[in-house]
């Protein structure tokens, strides 16, 4: 049984195998080595996947679905798109999960089984091409999806009938198929496709593939050129016309198709003409029918879309940052993505590195190509070579003070286990609270909350000694997240695993990491405070056991004294004063240890 490899695109996927030992990309049934990421339903019960859903789409705008990868495993909250351009409908089910609406089969769907359409089409052209069972598989990702959406493409997988070895990211897919000739290199990998923007830097020798650094904008793609030429021709279209084109879905797709078409013309054109006869037939005001004819130049495009071509630009130099590297140490730079032909973005990459690009793949194809070399390595059929990914973000846990304390940090190479062992506020605690937290700020409320959990039944101290609870997180290859918390002692523990919420902000990593800088240092001042908050009020908890328990022998004086203290730490926390907190708090420190000394 044959194990392939899938680049499930926003725009195009692309299937592909080891054959003879030289990864081969598999052309679909139409005789085409991409294949459209459309699903369509028609209303006599068919489903039509790739070219032929995309061929009538026009006439069934309602029931035919694209663009899904920027759908799957997210809450409507968490999309950056205006569904108003969509010509399908998208709803929420009772726990705010995307939901599709179907006309034609008088039901919902949800992104995963769309998802899950591309990839059994896929799958099956394969099956006819290669003549032989497929039931094995590694999909591609991009970077930074989360844990949500890494999940939701496994499902995707399983609801399509494969078994998934494995799901990697894009770019270090890419990096296997660039490298696999190649001997002690750092590679930038560049990947805009349709729906996501990633960039990845790798040291590749000795087949070992690292990946020393991750950033990216899971909210940035070809989609989102296509979508300001679709916004600027609509804006031309209603203001000649006098009409509001959103209300005819038939011509939202038309100028949909005629928006990418558009695009693709400018990297090799300077202009490019837009025709669109008919574009409304029947005008809701009565009126002659509506034809759209315009041209469009690169200068203007560029134009339009110059906020997302800097956008670029961060990423980019972020990622040096984070690898600790100078443009002049990358040895290679090579694309993926089909937008990666954009003349802008590539004169912005030469901007930033000044080194010619490798063209020697197809950037459309590569991805494909690197996942079916991985899925060659987990079976067997290629040379063994270990792959190196790494987790964008940092995670930890909340601990006293609602302080984000990371356990395991962003740009950690996975898979990666890592512990720590906390201790209970008090002895008399009988149970423990974990809240699982991802991102870069020093306070819990500032990043993302992916779960909870409680561990239960601790055993109390009466010698006012506390538990010691050891947290572990484990990440597997694809990213998943384990989180396990026992109880030293007693042995007791529980464990949950992150896979069915989501783990980013609903803006994308680069500005997260962005804000835990902006912010540090006030951050910092919050910490050390909310540390010595936790402190002092556990420290006035076990005094106010000692008053009691020694209450014949403190003199009035010194309870008095105490007492005071006490007060004045609770009023400085409350007020936030920390060089008071600190004072108030060493001056009954110093008193407790003089009542221990007598």
């Amino acid at each position: 049984m044959k194990s392939i490899g899938i680049d499930l695109g926003t725009t195009n996927s692309v299937i592909a195998t080891i054959k003879n030992g030289v990864p081969y990309v598999i052309p679909n049934n139409e005789g085409s080595r991409t294949t459209p990421s459309i699903v369509a339903y028609t209303k006599d019960q068919k489903i039509l996947v790739g070219q032929l859903a995309k061929r009538q789409s026009v006439i069934n705008p309602k029931n035919t679905f694209f663009s899904i990868k920027r759908f799957i495993g997210l809450r409507k909250n968490e999309i950056d798109i205006n569904l108003e351009n969509l010509p399908y409908d998208i709803i929420t089910d009772t726990n705010n999960n995307i939901k599709i609406k179907c006309p034609a089969f008088n039901t919902v769907f949800s992104p995963e089984e769309i998802s899950a359409q591309i990839i059994r089409k896929l799958t099956d052209d394969a099956k006819t091409n290669l003549n032989e069972p497929i039931t094995k598989a590694v999909i591609t990702i991009p970077a930074y999806f989360n844990a949500s959406q890494r999940q939701a493409t496994i499902d995707a997988g399983k609801i399509a009938g494969l078994e998934i070895l494995r799901i990697i990211n894009e770019p270090t897919a890419a990096s296997l198929a660039y490298g696999l000739d190649k001997k002690n290199k750092t590679i930038l990998v560049f990947d805009l496709g349709g729906g996501t923007f990633d960039v990845s830097i790798l040291d590749v020798g000795d087949n070992v593939f690292e990946v020393l650094s991750s950033t990216g904008d899971i909210n940035l793609g070809g989609d989102d050129f296509d979508k300001n030429i679709m916004s600027w021709l609509i804006e031309i279209f209603n203001k000649k016309e006098n009409l509001n084109i959103l209300e005819y879905p038939k011509s939202l797709q038309r100028l949909t198709e005629a928006a990418e078409q558009a695009k693709i013309q400018l990297s090799t054109h300077e202009e490019t003409e837009i025709s669109l006869p008919f574009l409304i037939t029947k005008p809701k005001d009565g009126g002659e029918p509506r034809h759209l004819n315009t041209t469009l130049t690169r200068t203007t495009f560029e134009k339009l879309n110059n906020t997302l071509i800097n956008r670029c630009k961060e990423p980019l130099q972020k990622a040096l940052l984070d690898a600790k590297l100078e443009p002049i140490d990358i040895d290679e730079v090579v694309l993926v993505g089909g937008s990666t032909r954009i003349p802008a973005i590539r004169s912005l990459i030469k901007s930033i590195i000044n080194r010619k690009i490798n063209e020697s793949a197809n950037p459309d194809e590569v991805v494909a190509i690197g996942a079916a070399i991985q899925a060659g390595i987990i079976t067997g059929e290629m040379k063994k070579m270990l792959l190196l990914d790494v987790t964008p973000l940092s995670l930890g846990v909340e601990t006293l003070g609602e302080v984000m304390t990371k356990i395991i940090n962003r740009n950690t190479t996975i898979p990666a286990s890592r512990s720590k062992t906390f201790i209970t506020a008090s002895g008399t605690q009988t149970s423990a609270e974990i809240n699982i937290v991802q991102g870069e700020r020093e306070f819990v409320s500032d990043n993302k909350i992916l779960g909870c959990f409680y561990l239960e039944d601790l055993p109390t101290h009466m010698d006012n000694s506390r538990s010691e609870i050891k947290i572990t997180f484990d990440i597997n290859e694809d990213g998943i997240l384990a989180v396990k918390a026992q109880e030293k002692k007693s042995k007791k523990e529980k464990s949950i695993i992150i896979q069915n919420t989501s783990t980013l902000d609903e803006n994308n990593v680069q500005s997260i990491i962005d804000e835990a800088e902006k912010y540090a240092e006030q951050d910092q001042e919050k910490r050390k405070f909310a540390e010595l908050a936790s402190q002092a009020e556990i420290f006035c908890l076990e005094i106010e056991k000692i008053l009691q328990l020694n209450e014949s022998t403190i003199n009035e004086t010194e309870k008095i004294k105490i007492k005071t203290l006490m007060n004045e730490i609770k009023l400085n926390i409350k007020t936030k004063d920390f060089n008071s907190l600190q004072n108030h708090y060493n001056e009954l420190k110093l008193i407790l240890d003089q009542l221990t000394k007598n």
